[in-house]
């Protein structure tokens, strides 16, 4: 699960993180009063959505306007938050169609000697988190990993024990963080680092991280994801989550339980599994066409659910075919073929749909599907059904 900014700073100023002072608008008004609450001469106004960007971003009617601006004025905060709210904007991460903004974060400026980049992750390979920085904040850490990967620096840590200050003072060594500037370094690490565990987050980026003229270093922007595996946990978290923010097909299959991620292709899958699942798309593209979705049904999938991750699918005009690629382990093959009839039943086919079946009791739902008087087209192995769905779009 994604957050704001906003909010991402209050998970950290929570846990002792330093951040800057800052207030909330949804309105060119509260934008103008969060700035004289904020009491200095100069402040940012930053637009807040679900993606990076934002200060190279552009709204789409008015591409002078930036997602991210300086203001030095009450006046001029609630003019720059006029442009931007109820707006489109447009980034790298938004792709072309954007995303719009329903608030924005006025926040405290400061005066900053250096920026730099920090960011958690899980190291899979090491089953440990790690720890990044980089002396290249403020670039897109993905440019700097790419075209300099020597100035970025990392530091493993158990979940258990956390960041040690030994590591932190190796990190500040590396980056050339020295004096006072040494100490906030290491409650900075080491306080993020603590967020990542504590609350079960699968990433954790602060670019820029600045150090101030004062040899503090503080988060100027944050960006933080959470495992959605783990929300059950953290209720107050979970009601972070913002469903404007997110694909509405995916919400609606989260509600029926189905795992569902919309694609750019033309083919809609409905799997169960989810390495099938990968597999699945992998296979249509490898015969030449273009998956419209990864969903995983699950290992026991009703008729309810399958009518549903069927309505799902078709509500997604780009879909011209539907292939359904099922194994019949926990769930006999029976009673998925009994769900897919009942299911094109109630919601109406116009479109192809090509099912290959596979596993426990095959044959009898091979049967049940035979007997039926829906138009199923039926596979006999996977390779089979990527080709005929394929074939299927190709001569309608």
């Amino acid at each position: 699960m994604k957050i704001h900014e906003y909010q991402a700073k209050q998970v950290l100023q929570e846990a002792g993180v330093a951040v800057l002072a800052n207030r909330v608008a949804t309105t060119p008004e509260e934008a103008a009063a969060a700035f004289q609450e904020l009491g200095g001469a100069v402040a940012v106004v930053k637009a807040q959505i679900h993606a990076g960007g934002r200060g190279k971003g552009t709204i789409a009617d008015d591409p002078e306007q930036h997602g991210v601006q300086l203001v030095k004025s009450a006046e001029e905060a609630a003019e720059v938050a006029g442009r931007l709210l109820g707006k489109t904007l447009v980034t790298v991460q938004t792709g072309p169609e954007g995303k719009t903004v329903n608030q924005v974060l006025v926040e405290a400026g400061c005066e900053i000697a250096r920026e730099l980049y920090l960011g958690i992750v899980l190291d899979r390979a090491a089953a440990m988190p790690v720890l990044m920085v980089s002396s290249e904040g403020g670039v897109e850490i993905e440019e700097v990993a790419a075209k300099t990967p020597e100035k970025i620096f990392k530091e493993h840590f158990h979940p258990a024990i956390g960041l040690q200050s030994y590591q932190a003072r190796k990190l500040c060594a590396k980056l050339g963080i020295t004096g006072k500037s040494v100490r906030s370094a290491d409650a900075f690490m080491r306080g993020l680092c603590r967020v990542f565990v504590d609350c079960d987050c699968s990433m954790a980026e602060i670019n820029p991280m600045v150090v101030t003229k004062g040899g503090e270093l503080v988060a100027l922007d944050a960006k933080i994801t959470f495992d959605d595996n783990a929300l059950f946990r953290h209720k107050d978290i979970e009601a972070y989550r913002d469903l404007t923010e997110e694909e509405p097909s995916e919400v609606r299959a989260g509600e029926a339980g189905l795992s569902y991620v919309k694609l750019d292709g033309n083919i809609g899958c409905l799997v169960n599994g989810a390495g099938l699942a990968m597999s699945t798309m992998d296979i249509i593209k490898l015969h030449g066409g273009e998956p419209a979705n990864f969903l995983d049904v699950g290992g026991g999938a009703n008729a309810q659910q399958v009518t549903e991750a069927f309505r799902i699918i078709l509500s997604d005009d780009h879909v011209k075919a539907v292939l359904v690629n099922i194994f019949g382990g926990i769930m006999r093959c029976t009673t998925i073929a009994q769900a897919l009839v009942e299911a094109y039943k109630t919601v109406g086919f116009s479109i192809p749909l090509v099912v290959r079946l596979e596993g426990t009791e095959v044959a009898e739902g091979k049967k049940i599907i035979a007997e039926s008087d829906v138009d199923i087209i039926t596979a006999d192995d996977l390779t089979d059904a990527a080709r005929k769905v394929v074939a299927s779009i190709q001569t309608n």
